[in-house]
């Protein structure tokens, strides 16, 4: 699964580029061929792309190597080289994977500075890279770890996420897509009586997105960052209770095959529970069209794609936007190439390579590349849809202690009715307060 997220997360998905030097071992100056070695984890959008990419950045500069790796367990292949003092130059990783290196890699403070690559103008173009990014994807706890309005994480590849539904049946069924809650649950007790389930999921891992876009309707994005910090209390205030309470509700109306699916192994076979016309809604990512695109389906099966329902009618909706981060460790050997070769990736040239495997960089003008399915999926947010974005703070490692676990994969017990809202909201508190002390 392209969101194979820890992110869920999700996590979500990453690529990456491992750069060392052949003849100018330590600089990127000089006399000499130079090495760029590049590693990518082999994600849904396949390798092909980044091939394309080595050899359009080798072109653009003459003398430059780019050896790739490419593979979809990137973490063990890298891992061993980096204890060997052999870091990358430059790693596309994202967050929210169940290795979790990237946030090793933050919480050990061992990732540079990329903010010089932000000013930097794009090879070949007139502008620089900061101005190239879609505003608002530099400014989050996931870019900016450290809260020092400094870049370690730049942003990739994103793609909004939201409910995934069949468009043609809801429409041959004469049942409009929920504005709001009341709605979806009016929905609910319609499908119920046909003896189809209202929702489903992949995976709990898939409700960081949901659950992110659902903080920012119940409460709005100023307490979303408040409790992505860990505010003391946050979780006990009237604007969690109503979270929580709509996702405990929306488990009622849940597919009762999704939790004994709901894993690495099964995960499509709740995909495909909305292909079948079983349930209507899912939440997911963009990457779910190329994931199922083989599947089996209905007849005049047609993709739908929404941002979750308002809490009242005239309230925001929100689609959570998930975006791979690029990054390259203080230990890389060959910085300089490092950065032009990041700042390479944010070119219209880059863009439309990649763009041709479906992988979306977050940048001005980006739609003009696009066709089919993505043009609906990214004109979410020209429709009325507003962009959440960011996730919880870095904190230092808590040994036992996971938000992710606590918040999202407690789901999956409170659709099989094993755990109650008090004890999700128990387990939530403690994690909270454990990182909270442990926040850098």
């Amino acid at each position: 699964m392209k969101k194979v997220l820890a992110l869920s997360l999700a996590a979500v998905l990453s690529a990456g580029i491992l750069t060392g030097c052949t003849k100018n071992e330590g600089g990127s100056g000089g006399d000499g061929d130079k090495t760029l070695k590049v590693a990518a984890l082999e994600s849904a959008y396949g390798s092909d792309m980044w091939k394309e990419i080595a050899a359009a950045f080798e072109k653009a500069n003459p003398g430059v190597k780019v050896e790739l790796t490419v593979d979809k367990n990137l973490e063990d292949v890298i891992s061993p080289q980096m204890k060997a003092n052999n870091y990358p130059d430059v790693i596309h990783l994202a967050v929210g994977r169940t290795a979790a290196l990237t946030e090793t890699m933050t919480k050990d403070n061992a990732i540079r500075d990329l903010s010089e690559v932000l000013e930097m103008t794009v090879p070949g173009e007139d502008v620089k890279v900061k101005d190239k990014i879609i505003p608002g994807f530099l400014d989050t706890l996931v870019t900016n770890p450290y809260s020092d309005n400094k870049t370690y994480l730049a942003p990739m590849f994103y793609g909004p996420c939201g409910l995934f539904y069949d468009a043609a049946f809801l429409k041959s069924k004469g049942w409009e897509v929920p504005q709001t809650w009341d709605e979806m649950w009016e929905l609910g007790e319609k499908a119920k009586a046909e003896g189809i389930a209202l929702f489903t999921y992949p995976t709990t891992g898939y409700f960081d997105a949901f659950f992110y876009a659902l903080l920012n309707e119940t409460g709005g994005p100023d307490f979303f960052n408040r409790a992505m910090r860990y505010e003391q209390g946050i979780w006990d205030t009237p604007e969690a209770n109503q979270a929580f309470d709509i996702v405990a509700k929306l488990a009622t109306y849940t597919e009762k095959t999704t939790v004994a699916n709901a894993n690495d192994a099964n995960y499509q076979k709740n995909q495909q529970l909305i292909l079948d016309r079983k349930a209507l809604f899912m939440p997911n990512g963009t990457w779910v069209v190329d994931e199922m695109r083989d599947a089996p389906r209905a007849d005049g099966f047609e993709w739908g794609f929404t941002a979750l329902p308002a809490v009242k009618e005239g309230d925001d909706r929100y689609s959570y936007t998930f975006f791979e981060q690029i990054w390259s460790p203080k230990k890389a050997k060959n910085p300089e190439l490092a950065n032009q070769f990041i700042a390479f990736l944010y070119s219209d040239e880059a863009a439309k390579i990649f763009a041709k495997s479906g992988a979306i960089q977050p940048i001005e003008g980006v739609s003009e590349f696009l066709e089919g399915n993505n043009k609906l999926f990214y004109s979410i947010y020209d429709t009325g849809a507003k962009a959440a974005m960011g996730a919880f703070a870095t904190t230092d490692p808590v040994e036992g202690v996971s938000m992710k676990d606590a918040l999202f994969g407690t789901v999956d017990s409170i659709v099989s009715g094993q755990k109650t809202v008090a004890q999700w909201k128990e387990a939530v508190n403690k994690a909270n307060d454990a990182l909270r002390a442990a926040l850098k």
